[in-house]
């Protein structure tokens, strides 16, 4: 009767113990674990407005507020103000937005860059073989081109010879490739 009463300490212990010997992520998805707040991804709210109209209607659930723009575009609104991509900068940009630009070539960048860069891409892609295509086509890949069948073009020749023909005459005997199977070739 007294180990009855102790059944549901051991097991708590032994629920804790294991608990304490899990990894972070056990520890966090039950609960237990502390997770920091990234502080680069902590923004700024635009502050409050009343609307001129006064006709407040109620916000849709969900949705973003109106004032609230992504990061994104307030840096690309900030570092080129032009109403043209590549184009000098605008007449309302600061001197440092100016001279940022100016700096990074932005009068200068080349039309055609995109197709050039795809250019070489495609180049490298075409290439490189990786590791995983090493291993999947382990073996060499057959050589382009047909393969003389030596014993018949020695007889060819030696024929053209005795009838007193030119070497070039005749067609050139070739040995003709069959398809190899899927596992043709793996155990030899």
């Amino acid at each position: 009767m007294r180990l009855a009463g102790k059944i549901p300490m051991l097991l708590g212990v032994l629920a804790a113990a294991g608990v304490a010997g899990c990894s972070d992520e056990a520890r966090q998805s039950i609960g237990l674990g502390y997770k920091a707040p990234d502080e680069f991804a902590v923004v700024t709210r635009a502050p409050l407005a009343l609307p001129p109209d006064y006709n407040l209607r109620p916000p849709a659930p969900g949705a973003r507020r109106p004032q609230e723009t992504e990061i994104r575009d307030e840096v690309r609104q900030t570092l080129v103000r032009s109403a043209t991509a590549g184009a000098a900068p605008a007449g309302n940009a600061s001197p440092g937005e100016s001279a940022l630009l100016q700096r990074a070539g932005a009068g200068r960048a080349d039309p055609g860059i995109r197709s050039k860069v795809d250019a070489e891409s495609a180049a490298l892609a075409e290439s490189a073989t990786g590791f995983v295509d090493k291993i999947v086509f382990w073996r060499e890949p057959e050589r382009p081109g047909e393969v003389v069948d030596a014993r018949k073009e020695a007889q060819r020749l030696r024929s053209n010879q005795a009838l007193g023909k030119p070497p070039a005459s005749g067609s050139t005997p070739t040995i003709e490739r069959r398809e190899s199977g899927f596992l043709q070739g793996l155990f030899n």
